[in-house]
């Protein structure tokens, strides 16, 4: 049993009150007080003790059940009182102990929690000491349920089994990541495991074993204006009005101009005509000028690609090459009909701007500039030819454009 502990200031009162009416009895104040009655009995000599030595006697209100003189205590009474100052200083060393055992292992535990504390963390370390310190210690510090900590070591080998799985997976999932030279995300890289792998898997869990083994993707950074309208350029009508699907390929397309950055602040410039259908490119320039006869060549190159453009509609912003006199011209050659979005708005031409954020993401790959001009066409030119046969599109149902293209044709033939 735990012995309790008082102030000197409680004694003093305990005495007080037990001298201050004859009637009280050592038994009924000690139960009042919620003390032992022997301990008040000792605290009671100890006072009258203290007063004979002092010459005074105790409250006149004890006189007529105390006598006036107070005979020394015996032999067996201070051994009894020195028993029991004992008994509460081996109590006291031992409540110290333990207080200083609880504060090395708190100490431990700040150290361990300094990066993030949670249950796992938690049961993790009573395992790794339960050895040195009692566990009903560990999880009563700790403020973990004994049970919840016996549960969570139970599963210890279920914990292993998934654990290796994600390994297993994320060997998996770097192989396709290299492979698309590091462009790809959860939504490709699950396509790919599904079609390639065969395997049944949800985009969430190979989302969370990416962040788990840290495979990430690249960011985007600052663009460059490369739309200056043409102010003397004839109005074109909105023939999309945002809407950038087709039910068939060559009969919509986009086009746009984005910048690629290359050697000490230079630019060269890339001009590309998509497909709305599957989002394949099929044409593109590359030049060190944004001039007319880039985005003259893209859709010459367009033309080529498809044997003939004759009936398409054609969709670009206001830029001042796409409203030239030049291409305007072409247009008409080719047989393609003009369409341009509103001024000052990118909304429009979205789905160009998409493309080209995803081409420079991907070729760039965090670097602020390509190596030099060579380096930039040879990369870019990679990445457009791999777009087309091999990359998974998210609008196209993970297919790349040209297999969509494919399916398509061979769905109309079946019926």
């Amino acid at each position: 049993m735990v012995m309790k502990f008082y102030s000197l200031e409680f004694k003093a009162d305990a005495v007080a009150l037990y001298l201050s009416d004859p009637d009280l009895t050592l038994a009924g104040v000690a139960e009042d007080l919620g003390v032992s009655r022997g301990t008040l009995r000792d605290w009671v000599r100890a006072e009258r003790s203290r007063r004979s030595e002092l010459g005074t006697t105790m409250s006149t209100t004890r006189k007529t059940k105390e006598p006036a003189t107070v005979s020394e205590p015996t032999r067996e009474e201070l051994q009894a009182e020195i028993a029991a100052l004992r008994t509460e200083l081996k109590q006291v060393r031992k409540q110290n102990a333990t207080l200083a055992e609880e504060r090395d292992i708190l100490r431990k535990a700040t150290k361990f929690f300094r990066d993030r504390d949670d249950l796992v963390n938690r049961c993790q370390f009573i395992e790794d000491h339960r050895q040195t310190h009692e566990v009903q210690r560990l999880c009563r510090l700790l403020e973990v349920a004994r049970s919840s900590y016996y549960k969570w070591r139970d599963g210890r080998d279920a914990r292993a089994e998934r654990e290796q799985a994600d390994e297993d997976l994320a060997e998996k999932i770097r192989a396709i990541h290299t492979d698309s030279d590091g462009t790809y995300g959860a939504p490709r890289i699950t396509a790919e495991l599904r079609d390639t792998h065969g395997m049944v898997i949800n985009e969430k869990k190979v989302a969370r074993v990416m962040r788990k083994f840290r495979i990430t993707g690249v960011r985007l950074r600052k663009r460059v204006r490369t739309t200056v309208p043409e102010p003397s350029q004839t109005p074109v009508p909105d023939l999309f009005k945002r809407d950038f699907t087709a039910h068939a390929p060559n009969l919509k397309y986009m086009g746009d101009v984005t910048y690629l950055p290359v050697g000490d602040g230079e630019h060269l410039y890339l001009a590309t005509v998509l497909d709305c259908f599957s989002r394949r490119i099929v044409g593109w320039s590359i030049a060190d000028h944004m001039r007319t006869d880039l985005v003259a060549d893209a859709l010459t190159m367009a033309a080529a690609t498809r044997g003939s453009l004759d009936g398409a509609i054609f969709h670009s912003d206001h830029g001042a090459q796409y409203g030239s006199r030049q291409f305007a011209d072409l247009c008409a050659e080719l047989g393609v009909i003009q369409s341009m979005g509103a001024v000052g708005t990118s909304a429009d031409n979205a789905a160009c701007e998409s493309f080209h954020a995803s081409l420079k993401r991907e070729t760039l790959q965090g670097a602020r500039r390509f190596g030099g001009p060579g380096a930039c066409r040879r990369r870019v030119f990679k990445w457009l030819t791999r777009y087309n046969i091999r990359r998974r599109h998210s609008a196209n149902g993970q297919l790349s454009p040209v297999a969509y293209e494919q399916r398509s044709a061979t769905l109309t033939l079946a019926a």
